[in-house]
């Protein structure tokens, strides 16, 4: 198992991607188990609490804000595979053990996620986010893969999410159709690269605004102050145990629980939220979770949203194989 640690911005009352909102005390750590045909990768971002009281959330929601919330994940996924595929010609992968086609794939993705970039900005125009300073903690084309896997998925549940917020048909045509492509990223990675499998069910996940950012702001160093406030906001790290599985019992570690409030993990899978109590720091996972599952910890026993969410989300990867059996 690898660990990677590195700086992240805090969780802040809201965002706008700026340097002077960084606080050292942040950082992110990201795991990844590896069998031979399995992949974990576990993203935890540890948040800080202490807003700058000059930072004004903001609260209103429309088409602009959603399309510069896109821009910024485009900005944040571009930059990824321009400065992975700067670093790592074809021998490197092969050398890691991938296919001698897979760079040649992923060439292919980036041009995807610049284009994006490029409709985004287009669209938005003098209003358009500019893209920030990132750290991305992979260190061979191996790692590079499991986090791209990560990465898609978040970006595919986050047009899923964000979908029902959008306003002109247009805009939530054209979304649609970069979830589209984005979901056919993940499932490309996930399954030809990684060789897991493809998808993790008959619907995926959709994600709030402030579950997304949480994902995505482990990543971010810094941006420019004149950058456009995003009505959005960081939740402290929430952490499995490595061995975690469905069927077991498994620890979980996070910041700022309430005092003698009863608390809850909440499982995403699909369409459907499983609710199961938090008992002396510790789950029971769901037996029946497959593929990839979102989990965040509630103070409600029902429903989780973002105004009763305490910690997370946590990304885990239950692998199955044809025969739809977990991958021990």
């Amino acid at each position: 198992m690898a660990e990677f640690g590195f700086q992240s911005p805090g969780s802040f009352r809201s965002y706008r991607t700026s340097s002077q909102f960084v606080p050292s005390s942040a950082r992110v750590n990201i795991h990844f188990e590896m069998k031979t045909s399995f992949i974990t990768l576990a993203v935890s971002a540890l948040a800080v609490y202490a807003a700058p009281s000059s930072v004004k959330r903001a609260t209103a929601i429309d088409d602009a804000t959603i399309l510069n919330f896109a821009l910024t994940l485009e900005h944040l996924e571009n930059a990824f595979y321009r400065d992975a595929l700067a670093k790592f010609d074809e021998k490197a992968f092969v050398k890691a053990g991938l296919p001698t086609w897979a760079r040649g794939r992923f060439a292919q993705i980036a041009a995807h996620e610049k284009a994006h970039v490029g409709f985004l900005s287009s669209a938005l125009g003098d209003k358009a986010t500019q893209p920030c300073t990132y750290n991305f903690p992979y260190n061979d084309p191996k790692s590079f893969a499991a986090l791209s896997q990560i990465l898609e998925g978040v970006g595919t549940s986050a047009y899923l999410g964000a979908a029902h917020l959008i306003e002109n048909k247009d805009y939530l045509t054209a979304a649609a159709s970069v979830l589209a492509t984005e979901a056919r990223h993940v499932s490309w990675v996930a399954s030809a690269v990684n060789h897991g499998s493809g998808w993790s069910g008959a619907f995926d996940v959709p994600l709030t605004l402030n579950t997304v950012f949480t994902l995505a702001a482990a990543f971010i160093e810094s941006c420019p102050s004149t950058n456009p406030t995003l009505p959005v906001k960081a939740f402290p790290a929430l952490t499995f145990a490595a061995k975690a599985a469905p069927g077991s019992t498994s620890t979980i570690t996070f910041e700022g629980a309430p005092a003698d409030t009863p608390l809850f993990a909440v499982f995403f899978t699909g369409l459907s939220q499983i609710v199961v109590p938090i008992q002396g720091g510790s789950v029971d996972i769901p037996k029946d979770l497959v593929g990839v599952v979102y989990a965040v910890v509630s103070t409600n026993d029902t429903v989780a949203n973002d105004e009763n969410i305490v910690a997370g989300p946590a990304v885990l990867d239950f692998e199955f194989n044809s025969n739809g059996q977990l991958v021990k």
